[in-house]
């Protein structure tokens, strides 16, 4: 299911098809067993309507969950651009070799950062992860060996201020791993399934136009969720706006 839901468009069918398909059986068991009679409809009534308010509850909270984490990786884009910046403006106090490195290597880092937010090619991921290893590398070793080599407060504030960059890079890649459990879409599934089948087992006949309705709200619900939820796949995305700023500013 997790590998599902890093398609929004994708869920937005399966779920569409399944719940209708899901009210449409329903309502084909009704009517054969005749169990809902008139005298129990208004019960009947009374715990579709509990379920399908279950249903907006745990779409809502899975939500909220999907805006969090959306936030988090905004936060944390904010975060890098500001911890880059803060360095570049550090390496004067740095030896004036290793301050013209550094400031080097932070204009190569700040444009491979933007790519890691825009690319949704795999491969192109997996070269943006190796050099940004490679340069994680080279900053520290221009930032430190100046502090290894002539230990002082002021140096050791430009040390202080690379560790941020690389640390914020590393708060990111959680931030973009951290998405919503598979566990979680199963179940919101499975339960939008029994409610559009108790939905169909109520209706007095079969109408498959009728039907379509709440499959296609929850459909687009979860779509939403799915959208906001997945990085790279979705419509919705966090723009570098800040690094995107800060290369202009370093230009």
């Amino acid at each position: 299911m997790e590998s599902i839901a890093l398609y929004p468009r994708l869920v937005f069918a399966l779920a569409f098809i399944t719940l209708w398909l899901a009210a449409w059986v329903g309502a084909k068991l009704g009517i054969r067993w005749h169990n809902v009679t008139e005298d129990l409809r208004t019960d009947y009534g009374v715990v579709l309507g509990a379920t399908l308010t279950l249903l907006g509850l745990i779409i809502g909270f899975t939500f909220s969950m999907a805006i969090g984490r959306y936030d988090q990786r905004k936060n944390y884009e904010e975060a890098e651009a500001n911890a880059i910046g803060t360095e570049y403006v550090r390496a004067d106090l740095l030896p004036p070799s290793e301050a013209a490195k550094v400031r080097s290597l932070l204009k190569q880092y700040t444009g491979l950062r933007i790519r890691f937010y825009t690319t949704r090619d795999k491969s192109e991921l997996r070269s943006i992860d190796a050099d940004t290893a490679r340069l994680h590398r080279e900053l520290w070793a221009a930032a430190s060996q100046p502090a290894i080599a002539q230990p002082s407060p002021v140096v050791a504030l430009a040390v202080g201020g690379m560790n941020d960059v690389l640390n914020s890079q590393g708060y990111t890649q959680a931030a973009w791993l951290n998405r919503i459990p598979g566990s979680a879409w199963g179940l919101m599934f499975a339960i939008a399934i029994f409610c559009n089948g108790m939905l169909g087992y109520g209706a007095r006949r079969v109408a498959p136009r009728l039907f379509v309705v709440l499959p296609l709200v929850t459909a687009t619900a979860f779509f939403l969720i799915a959208d906001i939820d997945s990085p790279r796949r979705g419509i919705i995305k966090v723009r570098p706006q800040n690094l995107e700023s800060l290369q202009v500013s370093l230009k």
